[in-house]
């Protein structure tokens, strides 16, 4: 019965948005020109993912030191507040110099490819009697390369790498949108 339910709902909603298409096509079209033009201005593009993450860190900050004072009782007060505070300057710094920020984000990006590369190859080789195991060790040679590539450029590739991945995600999610609004379009 349950099941039933959610998919009744899940198709009343499908059916709503059929309608929406031109807004999703509307949407990848803006997402493909943002993505365009931080795929023209890296630097900018950079310096805006700096400050989108700076901003982030800034209120999650914020917010836990906020979180430190309601909960004086639990005992780890002190814990919490100083979390809050390293949280909170570390968005002020990504806002006082992008610079610094970009550089230490692009190191952490490295660091993060390459250990999920080499995950990614040990847990392909502990599959391997099983089919496509050699597609999980592939993704993580090209995760591994990549990250090294971004580690071998570091800290000069660190004033356009995030703006390239940006700019590349904004791309990819256009396309996405606009395939999906003309799927919607065609089922109507």
């Amino acid at each position: 019965m349950v099941n039933m339910l959610n998919q009744s709902s899940l198709g009343a909603a499908a059916s709503g948005i059929k309608g929406k298409w031109g807004w999703f096509v509307a949407l990848g079209v803006g997402l493909l020109i943002f993505g365009g033009i931080a795929f023209a201005h890296l630097f900018v593009a950079t310096v805006a993912t700096v400050y989108y993450v700076g901003a982030l860190m800034l209120v999650g900050g914020i917010i836990e030191i906020v979180h430190a004072f309601g909960v004086k009782t639990w005992g780890r007060f002190f814990f919490w507040l100083v979390s809050g505070i390293i949280y909170a300057v570390a968005g002020f710094i990504a806002f006082y110099n992008p610079l610094l920020a970009s550089s230490a984000l692009t190191l952490l990006l490295a660091v993060s490819l390459i250990v999920a590369g080499l995950m990614r190859i040990w847990v392909g080789i502990g599959t391997r009697p099983e089919k496509g195991w050699g597609w999980i060790v592939a993704a993580g040679v090209l995760t591994l390369v990549t990250g090294l590539i971004i580690a071998a450029g570091w800290p000069v590739n660190s004033l356009w790498v995030l703006g390239l991945l940006m700019a590349i995600d904004l791309i990819f999610q256009g396309w996405a949108f606009i395939a999906f609004g003309l799927a919607l379009k065609a089922a109507r």
